[in-house]
């Protein structure tokens, strides 16, 4: 049966602080176990002043130290902004505090700009892409037996087989994780174009691993939802203008929602923005669960993972509680 999960960026309002995001993703996070999300991940971005989920490790303890069955992850962290080992002792220090509820979602991208790469003592020079490599170490790490490493292990994380999962929005990752057996989930909430080609590949190229003896696919889907259309289609203006102004070079605070984006943006902007979001669902209820039908059927998913750049904590917590109503009768169909 399909699954239903959360993808949180904790955003910063305007007019708002961190402190603030940070009592809204734990709030949103207690709402959606009591939901029936399996499933809180959060991300790592890096000087984007409307996120602020940084520093992922803390806040996904944060989180799961105020819940109670709920999974608790990261969707993703972005691996070659660490060492391997560092990132195993963070989440095997998590998977010990909170044994089993644990997730390790992996990207392959900066999550930034060039200058805070720089600002991350990354290497603009690279001669390769190690991605792969750190994957495996990282793998590594969380094995019971040495496997040749005995010199240096991770404490905690030995033994503890923390969950990873590959996270990617072309068919980099999806090849990687169909050659390690593991889960992958597509970034199709903001980068939807090569969303068909990414699963086909990796299912065709799915090696059974001992963890997983099939391939798990996640699908990333904005939510946008309210009573009505209009309602909804405001509240989805607030994840526009923030687009907007991150495609122009000035990401800023998550604005409030406006009437109408009519002038704010050019033609060419629209255009680039509505086919970023093409994988958004943005309307009542009715209208969500068709559009939400489409996905599940044409990307036969495992699991479908929502984020809601709402500017009003509230509404934010009722598209969340109308989506949940609504993966349960499709579950239940």
């Amino acid at each position: 049966m399909p699954l239903y999960s959360v993808l949180d960026l904790s955003p910063v309002l305007e007019g708002g602080d961190a402190a603030q995001a940070f009592r809204n993703t734990v709030d949103l996070a207690q709402h959606a176990e009591r939901w029936g999300y399996h499933r809180y991940w959060l991300a790592e971005h890096h000087n984007i002043p409307g996120i602020a989920s940084a520093a992922t490790s803390i806040v996904i303890g944060h989180v799961a130290g105020a819940t109670q069955r709920i999974r608790v992850g990261s969707g993703g962290v972005m691996l070659p902004n660490h060492a391997p080992l560092v990132i195993a002792e963070q989440f095997g220090t998590l998977e010990s505090l909170y044994p089993g509820r644990i997730d390790l979602g992996l990207g392959r991208a900066p999550g930034t700009d060039q200058m805070t790469m720089r600002a991350l003592r990354r290497s603009l020079q690279s001669s390769g892409d190690t991605f792969p490599e750190d994957v495996v170490e990282l793998q590594s790490y969380f094995h019971a037996e040495d496997r040749g490493r005995r010199d240096v292990q991770a404490v905690p994380g030995k033994g503890l087989e923390v969950p990873l999962y590959l996270l990617g929005s072309s068919d980099f990752s999806a090849q990687l994780a169909a050659h390690l057996g593991l889960p992958f989930a597509f970034a199709s909430h903001f980068a939807p174009d090569y969303l068909h080609a990414a699963l086909a590949l990796y299912r065709r190229g799915f090696r059974p691993s001992p963890a997983h003896a099939r391939p798990h696919v996640i699908v990333g889907v904005g939510l946008y939802l309210a009573e009505s259309d209009a309602a909804a289609h405001r509240l989805f203006t607030s994840a526009q203008q923030a687009t907007l102004k991150l495609i122009r070079g000035f990401p800023g605070l998550l604005p409030p929602p406006v009437e109408s984006m009519e002038g704010l943006w050019t033609p060419g902007e629209e255009a680039a923005i509505k086919h970023r979001s093409s994988y958004s669902v943005v309307g009542s209820p009715a209208a969500v669960q068709q559009r939400l039908e489409e996905i599940m059927e044409e990307t036969a998913a495992d699991e479908l993972i929502a984020v809601a750049q709402i500017y009003d904590h509230q509404a934010r917590l009722r598209a969340y509680e109308l989506g949940a109503e609504i993966f349960r009768t499709l579950l239940s169909a």
